[in-house]
């Protein structure tokens, strides 16, 4: 057995030699379950705010801005999973996350709503 260290144990790979593994598919993957589920809720919570007869203007209101937050997020999503299937994507914008925890909150906010008592 040889005294000293293994060739190469120490060193460090370089960025270009690593192997992402499933990790981008993984990613990729997570980024269709949160539309999926974003898209879920949306259609649940305005058949909701809809099966009244007549819907007050509140009720199409908030119709309408869920529907729009939703397509904000499926579309910065879309953009998000397409860098991805383009190789190593760069660090989101700030102004791309707080578009996306921006519809996400204004969503759970369109909820609360939609389960107050009266509606």
């Amino acid at each position: 057995m040889a005294d000293g260290p293994l060739p190469g144990a120490g060193a460090p790979r370089p960025v270009s030699d690593r192997d992402p593994g499933l990790q981008p598919e993984r990613t990729r993957l997570a980024w269709r379950r949160t539309t999926l589920s974003a898209t879920v809720m949306a259609v649940l919570a305005g058949r909701q705010l809809l099966r009244s007869d007549a819907p007050g203007p509140v009720e199409v209101v908030l119709a309408v801005l869920m529907g729009l937050l939703w397509m904000a997020f499926v579309v910065l999503a879309h953009r998000r999973m397409q860098a991805m299937a383009a190789g190593r994507p760069p660090a989101l914008p700030p102004r791309t996350v707080l578009l996306l925890v921006g519809c996400t909150l204004a969503l759970a906010l369109c909820g609360a709503v939609i389960l107050m008592p009266g509606h």
